[in-house]
């Protein structure tokens, strides 16, 4: 599948985000701020930071920030939000199930990435070659029993993953801290609340 048809590419995602003028609710993930607000700040890597919401809240509390996505209009209103609001964001234009992240990093996050199954465990390698000794891995997605609840989900049987499909991608020498399909409240298209359940994963690399 060639960049201008597949769903996943860049072009796609610059379509999907100039087709709205704000795509995302500019507040972080809950499951971020649940899983990192007790860790020390450092430096962060934000890997898929759409419009830059998390990567905002992570320096509002002290992280030496890098947001990474492949969409380019994505970085642009990022980069506008960060200005506006007066934090010091690295932004980078990069595919990370393509290509390795530049540095290390004590703390690599990464929030409902779409991806198909043959890019997504490149994806997971390259998030946990890029945190550094005693640094924390979260990874948070779609679970894949929300195919039930009648949440639309597009491409949800490609882009969602039990927790243990990231646990798979570490190789030795991490601790797994949190592996679970954790449960949310959200609204089906009838508005009727129902259950939803995020892949949430967490782990700490050995190290100091």
């Amino acid at each position: 599948m060639s960049e201008s048809t597949s769903p996943y590419g860049e072009q796609a995602w610059d379509e999907r985000y100039r087709a709205n003028h704000h795509t995302w609710s500019g507040r972080p993930n809950p499951v971020l701020v649940a899983e990192v607000s007790e860790l020390p700040p450092g430096s962060a890597l934000d890997v898929g930071a759409g419009e830059g919401g998390d990567a905002c809240w992570l320096a509002s509390r002290g992280w030496q920030v890098t947001g990474a996505d492949i969409s380019s209009v994505a970085l642009e209103r990022a980069a506008a939000q960060t200005k506006e609001r007066d934090f010091e964001v690295t932004w980078l234009h990069r595919d990370l199930s393509q290509e390795s992240a530049p540095e290390a990093y004590d703390l690599v996050t990464s929030h409902f990435v779409h991806l198909p199954i043959d890019r997504r465990r490149s994806l997971f390698e390259n998030l946990a070659a890029a945190v550094a000794p005693g640094g924390t891995l979260l990874v948070v997605g779609h679970d894949p029993s929300d195919a039930l609840t009648g949440v639309p989900r597009p491409h949800l049987e490609e882009a969602a993953w039990p927790p243990g499909e990231v646990v798979a991608a570490l190789g030795a020498g991490w601790t797994v801290v949190v592996a679970e399909a954790r449960p949310r409240t959200a609204t089906d298209p009838d508005g009727q609340e129902v259950t939803v359940h995020d892949a949430v994963m967490r782990a700490r690399r050995d190290g100091p």
